[in-house]
């Protein structure tokens, strides 16, 4: 691609959001959030009223006037990310961007960039060392190890088909009740089933379902979509297995459950 190409894509069709925040320290909040709009070109006006809807949306209002270092780092990655937004290209590159906030900052932040991509719908490519993270926030993720793309699929796909032993010792301790869905462990209905059984979402968590089912006092329940149309039977039993890690031995079994009866990973989020 020529220089003068490149730098026009990078200007206009994608936006950056850094690991280490990358603020400038002589520009406040609102002079940071502007400056891509800046280099663009942008009108002054347009900038501004950008930029100041941006900080906004991410919890930043009244803050304009503040410098990074009176930011805690949390706020410092919010200005960073309204910085992005502002620029409004259709890619939004996140590399490592919450690796540098403490736990409880990180899982505030990953909500603020669910949120927000109800709104936006763009196609944002995270890269992250945490699994949990990618599984949180991404449609699909694509696991790398030395550069090579080992596996790639839903967070789903991912944990219960891995492709290799590598990847199995990667999901192996995953929290498979909050990732799962019951509808990747329901058994597929073949024949019409009694209307009184207990009903559930097929979007509903493993653990969200091992709850349902413990409050209904039932072994079994339908499987239903987000019509209320009948889709598959789940049973406590499927559950349960489904729920377990795979034992070492067993890892490297692309399956780990019966449906019937690190390193870095790159993500895209939800882009629809």
């Amino acid at each position: 691609m020529p220089l003068d190409d490149l730098r026009q894509f990078r200007r206009h069709k994608t936006a950056m959001v850094f690991q280490k925040f990358a603020l400038l320290p002589h520009r406040n909040v609102l002079e940071n959030t502007v400056y891509g709009m800046e280099i663009q070109g942008v009108s002054r006006q347009r900038q501004l009223e950008s930029a100041t809807h941006w900080l906004e949306r991410v919890g930043l209002k009244n803050f304009e006037t503040k410098y990074p270092n009176q930011l805690s780092g949390g706020m410092q990655q919010r200005v960073g990310l309204a910085r992005a937004l502002a620029n409004d290209a259709p890619i939004l590159l996140m590399d490592e961007a919450f690796s540098a906030l403490d736990p409880l900052i990180r899982v505030d932040m990953q909500s603020i960039l669910l949120e927000l991509q109800k709104e936006i719908k763009k196609t944002i490519v995270f890269i992250t060392h945490d699994l949990d993270e990618a599984l949180r926030l991404g449609d699909r993720i694509a696991v790398l190890r030395d550069g090579e793309v080992i596996q790639q699929g839903t967070g789903q796909e991912i944990v219960l088909r891995p492709v290799d032993e590598y990847i199995a010792r990667f999901v192996r301790e995953v929290n498979r009740g909050a990732v799962l869905s019951v509808s990747a462990v329901m058994q597929e209905l073949t024949e019409p089933v009694e209307t009184g059984a207990a009903r559930i979402c097929g979007d509903a968590s493993l653990e969200e379902a091992l709850g349902f089912l413990n409050r209904e006092n039932a072994q079994h329940a339908l499987v239903v979509d987000s019509k209320s149309r009948p889709i598959g039977l789940l049973s406590m039993r499927s559950l349960i297995s489904a729920i377990v890690n795979p034992s070492p031995g067993n890892a490297s079994n692309k399956a780990s459950h019966d449906t019937s009866n690190p390193l870095p990973l790159a993500q895209t989020s939800r882009n629809s």
